[in-house]
């Protein structure tokens, strides 16, 4: 596939620095139909033919239960990737919206579709999730839980859950957005637009905005947060080299 080499770089970068893959891992995409998760459904599928660990691939799929909700691009991606894929089913957006009503219904439904999602995985034989939070997510969650919670911490590169037996990688966290988004539209992902009645309007919608209006004023800033996060080791960060290492699409045009 076309641009997979630059998403390809990032990954395997993340992969060997933080030892995300075992030898005979079987791996669950958590593919929401977002450009996140596609891109790395296809980074995965191409980074399997080549790593010298050898791993097992499927994708997973938890649908929400959103009226007229169609995954059949998607099944046809999956079978052009040779990847298996699983939809599971589930009422998550019934119990949110129409049972509790909930005013901010985020954090509720990424915990119950998380949970769906490792239920399905462990069904399915696999040891590992892979979620598709890139490099923006990293610093966006960092300053969330600053500006909000008034703590220090972020999500984990790798994390392991003991109450499924499940490892939970994010293999594209070296990856800037603006490069997932490129490559999305290059290829020609079939991106689906979230039919969340709260998609674009949350509190993560709000700091990206700041964030960039802060980034035209301060370039550079996002990788200086980036950076911080590494050297101060937090939630399982590390630092092993500079990220400027690696250009941005954006750069070479």
């Amino acid at each position: 596939m076309e641009h997979i080499k630059r998403v390809l770089s990032y990954v395997r970068r993340a992969v060997d620095d933080y030892e995300m893959i075992r030898e005979g891992d079987k791996i669950a995409v958590g593919v929401s139909a977002g450009k996140d998760s596609l891109t790395l459904l296809c980074a995965m599928a191409d980074l399997q033919k080549f790593y010298p660990k050898k791993f097992e691939l499927c994708a997973i799929t938890v649908d929400m239960g959103f009226e007229g909700a169609d995954f059949s691009a998607i099944s046809a991606l999956c079978e052009r990737l040779g990847v298996p894929y699983h939809i599971i089913p589930t009422q998550i957006s019934q119990v949110i919206f129409d049972v509790r009503k909930e005013k901010n219904p985020c954090s509720l439904c990424a915990k119950m579709r998380r949970g769906a999602l490792y239920r399905g995985a462990k069904e399915l034989g696999c040891t590992t999730v892979a979620l598709g939070h890139h490099f923006d997510d990293v610093v966006e969650t960092f300053m969330l839980n600053l500006f909000y919670e008034g703590r220090i911490g972020c999500f984990q590169p790798v994390t392991y859950l003991s109450n499924t037996d499940i490892t939970m990688i994010r293999p594209m966290i070296y990856m800037p957005e603006k490069d997932v988004r490129y490559f999305a539209g290059k290829a020609e992902l079939p991106v689906m637009k979230s039919p969340c009645p709260a998609d674009g309007n949350t509190e993560r919608e709000e700091m990206k905005q700041l964030l960039a209006r802060l980034e035209r004023e301060n370039k550079g800033l996002r990788y200086r947060i980036f950076g911080a996060i590494q050297r101060g080791e937090i939630d399982g960060f590390r630092q092993f080299g500079k990220m400027q290492g690696i250009k941005s699409y954006s750069e070479e045009e």
